[in-house]
């Protein structure tokens, strides 16, 4: 079933899932609604509990194009199981296909009918972008609010990726922080990684919600050590979680208990020496241009003074 308005893509969506009936409806349909649809929407449901099997079967006999396969059992199932695992297994099925974009889609977002019209169009204007994403509104004491993001930086919920970058950087990591480690590889390959401000979407359930605020800094430190990132600025992201995120102290702990757990262990990165030593530059890059900003403020108005 298709509108008069409604057009095909040549792109495939691949949407892990867990028990997401509160969401995935809204999901669903904000994916059927899209002025530019995908050519193929593979859901794989990583074992859910709840309804959201239910919720699906409702429209996979509705649409074909929409298929829903269910991940292979986890006899561990612990609660920083990345959920890439089962977008892999969805990938098998379609990596044999000739698609322009894959597209890693989670199942608890409201898109707008637009979204991927306005990125496919992003991605035809810049021939070396490779991944990009909108950005995301997530609620915020009752209002929606958008997530900051570093300039390069796509978000995992919703990220499209041309298919010849995501087959050059060797597709993404199994494992979690993949979705640090494909912009790694992929700039260092030389192509662009982005968002758009200019195209939002709404994320139903904040990040981590579902893992806890010190769980999921922990997390970000595994991720940290994994993608290989300097010590400078580390020490400023569990300066900046200990004094600004909730709880107090105990975030930037978890941060930093994150990253000693690997490295202690002396487990592998997931990048090369070179593409460790590209990130670095560029986190640090980041460093130099927020310390220079407030100096060419001053700089400007020492000037200004000079000149009265």
């Amino acid at each position: 079933m298709m509108s008069h308005d409604q057009r095909i893509g040549n792109y495939v969506i691949i949407s892990p899932v867990y028990n997401e009936e509160k969401y995935i409806e809204t999901t669903v349909k904000s994916v059927i609604g899209q002025t530019l649809r995908p050519a193929r929407w593979i859901i794989v449901d990583d074992g859910s509990i709840d309804r959201t099997q239910d919720i699906l079967k409702v429209y996979t006999s509705k649409y074909s194009w929409i298929q829903v396969v269910r991940a292979s059992p986890v006899k561990d199932k612990k609660w920083d199981r990345s959920e890439i695992l089962p977008f892999h297994e969805g990938w098998q099925s379609v990596h044999h296909a000739e698609f322009d974009f894959v597209v890693k889609l989670d199942g608890d977002l409201d898109l707008p009918a637009s979204y991927f019209d306005q990125m496919v169009m992003c991605f035809q204007e810049d021939e070396r972008l490779g991944i990009a994403s909108g950005v995301y509104l997530e609620k915020q004491k009752d209002q929606w609010r958008p997530v900051k993001m570093p300039p390069y930086h796509a978000c995992g919920a919703a990220k499209m990726v041309r298919m010849k970058c995501y087959l050059e950087m060797g597709g993404f990591a199994h494992s979690q922080g993949w979705d640090t480690i494909d912009e790694i590889r992929a700039q260092y390959r030389g192509w662009r990684t982005r968002h758009f401000k200019e195209i939002r979407f709404y994320h139903l359930k904040g990040e981590g919600s579902t893992r806890g605020r010190v769980r999921n800094s922990f997390l970000h430190g595994q991720i940290y050590y994994l993608s290989g990132g300097g010590a400078l600025f580390f020490c400023m992201k569990v300066f900046d979680r200990m004094i600004f995120y909730r709880p107090l102290l105990l975030s930037g702990i978890g941060l930093a208990r994150g990253y000693l757990d690997l490295w202690a262990k002396g487990t592998p990165r997931l990048v090369s020496d070179a593409e460790a030593s590209f990130y670095r530059r560029l986190l640090n890059g980041r460093i130099i241009e927020r310390i220079g900003k407030p100096l060419n403020l001053a700089e400007i108005k020492r000037k200004s003074w000079r000149s009265t």
